[in-house]
């Protein structure tokens, strides 16, 4: 970095949005320039945000990739830990205090944690990306962008299925494949590919026999096996079950269906594993919506708008570039939650990172929430797609979360921290450790050196932390560092960047993987769940029939996505430390076959979230004088 900002902090820290809005951002595109981008590699939304482009890759495609190292943590609190705000930290320490190149690559954030109990994800502290109020919200549209595409798919589904009850074969094929000006009858482009898949070798529609017409036109989509649900980037617990066709017009068509989260589409995490425009394109096509009557899959492409998914993402396969507090780069692409979705930000954002930082830089990257979700699904799904093999693992841990996990009081959100978080109580710290324990040996197993990042409060006590880095060290962690990133930036993280480099550099060992691909469904789940210390897994009758169908239809051979609640290694969020004597429970089971895995959803997950009393908004508005926004956390 050429020239690092030096941060003015303030004891006691003010409220995130008060730091971020009190340094002047760098102009985008001295950012740019300085990690070595040329004007035609990336296009302004307006002074602070830029687009990259993909075509940067071919131009660096035969140089060496720089150091890949991955930020996950223990299982949190509803407040969490510290994660962001680690990795961006981290980030501020390599690029501005030990002068190595470094990209640090985040997820955007949704704004049903923005608007509901969580707030933005921006980090927080003095290790934060900014403006933080852009980062937090619109950013350049993509979450946006993938509302549009899956709601668009979600109206084609229901439309074919009306227009199929509705019309004779003829009628129906008339339709799909018109006369152009010439008054000759054409196939689509997107259509070839059906016909293909059919085993039908016409492309003139007046070849079609009334069989191969029939085949052809119907989708013949069975509504009880549709698993595809329209999106929204709010949390809305009165969306999860709806009914649909309720107008006249509809013809008594109703259907019961659900809204999810807009980062649970599949589209997110398609734009998340994609490495191409080219591979965007076969994905999206390939998202399977349901089944038909005869029990084949049907994908986006036989619904012919896969290439209309394609064009409304055209520009959000481009990396966001944004900057830290302290001037470092961050990119920020793709938005999935770990619980509900696999948790990591973009492949061609890690793919583009290390690239451009060289042979000695640093690509910074976080895995949602505690490592058995986030973490777990970065080796097994992101690393396996992408082939980049990181070379060390951060797990962020507190105090907090310890003495939490060692039998100490409920921790709630919005809530008074108990006392008992507030004062000296090493046991109680030492017993919550055997979370910390487990998150180590699991990935350790991936054949990375692990170090834990102490994320330190002001209450915490050096006898507390002594216990925290003892019981890591014992566990086998390569380096266990006590930060302070959030009251002093990146200099508070030297120490772990330090810790960092040395894990790089002596790092060794290949690339591990939890299962290998060709086993089947069930047993890929089961180590999975063996991961987090289960019994054992038992399925609904539902999710038997899932698996049943998926395998039979070839998607047996994809890796495993659990939706599970991040706030304990099993199914009970209640249940902290290392729970014992539990089986997993599958409530159902999809298949993202665009984005490349199956989706076991485990207990009572859900995958629209639902507002709580006191949302953050109440906090939020507008300055109408100076045009500041206010309360953003």
């Amino acid at each position: 970095m050429a020239t690092p900002r030096k941060l003015e902090v303030v004891n006691p820290v003010p409220a995130d949005i008060d730091i971020a809005q009190s340094v002047d951002p760098l102009p985008i595109g001295a950012i740019a320039q300085d990690l070595g981008l040329s004007s035609a590699e990336f296009q302004l939304y307006g002074p602070y945000k830029a687009k990259v482009l993909l075509s940067v890759r071919d131009r660096f495609k035969d140089a060496p990739d720089g150091f890949y190292v991955v930020v996950g943590g223990i299982t949190p609190t509803p407040l969490g830990e510290g994660k962001s705000t680690t990795t961006v930290g981290l980030g501020q320490a390599l690029g501005a205090h030990l002068g190595r190149k470094v990209v640090t690559c985040l997820r955007q954030p949704s704004q049903g944690p923005t608007f509901g109990i969580k707030g933005g994800a921006a980090g927080g502290g003095y290790s934060q990306v900014i403006p933080m109020e852009e980062f937090n919200l619109h950013l350049t549209g993509d979450i946006h962008a993938i509302t549009a595409a899956n709601n668009l798919l979600a109206a084609a589904i229901d439309a074919r299925i009306f227009h199929e009850a509705t019309q004779s074969d003829k009628a129906l094929f008339n339709r799909l494949c018109p006369t152009n000006s010439n008054g000759k009858r054409f196939f689509a482009n997107v259509m070839l590919g059906r016909l293909k898949r059919l085993g039908i070798e016409k492309t003139d529609p007046n070849q079609l026999n009334p069989d191969e017409v029939k085949k052809f036109a119907r989708l013949d989509i069975d509504p009880d096996t549709i698993t595809w649900r329209r999106v929204m980037d709010v949390n809305d617990r009165f969306l999860r079950k709806i009914s649909i066709g309720q107008g006249p017009e509809e013809k008594g068509m109703v259907r019961e269906t659900g809204f999810d989260i807009a980062v649970a589409s599949e589209i997110m995490a398609v734009l998340a594993l994609t490495t191409s425009l080219t591979d965007m394109r076969e994905r999206l096509g390939k998202m399977v919506i349901g089944s038909s009557r005869a029990g084949d899959p049907v994908t986006a492409d036989d619904l012919g708008v896969g290439g209309a998914l394609t064009v409304l993402m055209k520009d959000a396969i481009h990396p966001t570039l944004m900057q830290t507090l302290e001037g470092t780069p961050v990119f920020v692409h793709a938005g999935p939650f770990a619980n509900i979705a696999h948790g990591n930000s973009s492949i061609v954002a890690d793919q583009v990172a290390l690239k451009l930082v060289g042979s000695e830089g640093f690509v910074v990257t976080e895995a949602g929430f505690g490592a058995d979700i986030g973490t777990e699904k970065f080796f097994n799904i992101k690393c396996r797609y992408s082939g980049l093999n990181p070379q060390c693992a951060v797990l962020v841990a507190t105090v907090r979360a310890l003495k939490m996990h060692g039998g100490g009081p409920e921790v709630v959100a919005g809530k008074p921290l108990d006392l008992a978080y507030k004062s000296e109580n090493v046991e109680l710290v030492r017993a919550g450790c055997a979370n910390l324990v487990k998150h180590i040996e699991n990935t350790r197993a991936y054949g990375v050196n692990v170090i834990v990042s102490i994320n330190m409060f002001a209450t915490d006590t050096d006898a507390e932390l002594g216990a925290i880095r003892s019981a890591a060290l014992d566990a086998g962690a390569f380096d266990a560092v006590v930060c302070t990133h959030y009251a002093h930036g990146g200099e508070g993280a030297v120490e772990l960047g330090y810790a960092v480099q040395r894990a790089c550099e002596r790092h060794s060992a290949p690339l591990k993987f939890l299962y290998h691909l060709e086993i089947s469904i069930k047993e890929k789940i089961a180590l999975i769940a063996k991961s987090y210390g289960a019994d054992g897994v038992e399925y609904t009758p539902e999710a038997e029939k899932k698996i049943e169908i998926y395998s039979r239809q070839g998607f047996s051979n994809l890796p495993i996505c659990v939706a599970k609640t991040q706030y304990s290694f099993s199914h009970q969020p209640e249940r902290k430390g290392v729970p014992k004597d539990f089986v997993l429970p599958i409530r159902d089971i999809r298949a993202s076959v665009g984005a490349g895995f199956i989706y076991p959803l485990v207990g009572t997950m859900s995958t629209m979230p639902g507002l709580p009393t006191r949302p953050c908004f109440y906090d939020i508005d507008l300055d109408l004088g100076t045009g500041k926004v206010l309360g953003l956390s």
